[in-house]
């Protein structure tokens, strides 16, 4: 009793001013969780992009990916719902091509636009796990269909709205083709040569192919 009347009084003054003990506002506590899920999140999406670059779709499970991010195997397929849809997500970051595309914030010819983004990705260098995991994942038929969807989605098809005329979707492949060539030349045979091509004229040159490719046919 004399513990319990002791603690009463020493809290008395306090509650007489209005204060309230030091406990987290729910607001504060549903952000905190919103950091907490957002940071987990992005933890298993850096894991899955080394690891399928390193060992490819079909190298690497769930519990790997779950391991090397220090979560919890169940947050996996709660944030991402399966392996491929992690493997899609992780591939879909990848394409700043669509910002390119759309003309963000940049008012040049479409043409122009493509060569720009060819010269930087040739000028990159490999830092990317991305294209090792094209290599080492491409022959799954999961992987397929991911490719398959996405660059339809996030390639040809903007492109086509880009487009006016006939024969839209035969212009917007072969530009697509120009695009996504340069990977397997960078992996199979290098870009030194290009890369010790002056930009603007290598710029001015890519321009012109795809200038050609998506001009309409007569």
């Amino acid at each position: 009793m004399l513990d319990q009347a002791e603690t009463a009084a020493g809290q008395a003054p306090a509650q007489a001013h209005g204060q309230v003990p030091d406990v987290p506002a729910e607001g504060q506590a549903r952000a905190r969780h919103k950091r907490d899920r957002e940071a987990t999140r992005q933890r298993l999406l850096d894991a899955a992009r080394d690891l399928f670059g390193e060992h490819g779709y079909d190298g690497v499970t769930v519990r790997m990916i779950a391991a090397a991010a220090d979560a919890n195997v169940a947050l996996v397929h709660r944030y991402f719902g399966s392996k491929a849809a992690l493997f899609a997500t992780v591939l879909e970051g990848e394409y700043v091509i669509q910002r390119v595309i759309a003309g963000e914030d940049d008012p040049d010819p479409l043409p122009l636009r493509l060569a720009r983004h060819f010269v930087r990705q040739a000028h990159r260098g490999p830092a990317s796990p991305v294209p090792r995991m094209l290599d080492r994942s491409v022959g799954n038929p999961e992987v397929r269909d991911i490719l398959q969807d996405q660059m339809e989605r996030l390639v040809i098809g903007p492109l086509i709205d880009q487009l006016d005329g006939p024969d839209a979707r035969t212009r917007a492949t072969l530009a697509t083709t120009i695009i996504m060539g340069g990977g397997p030349i960078r992996r199979v045979v290098g870009l030194d040569p290009l890369r010790a091509t002056d930009p603007d004229e290598l710029t001015e040159r890519v321009a012109a192919m795809f200038d050609a490719a998506l001009t309409p046919y007569r």
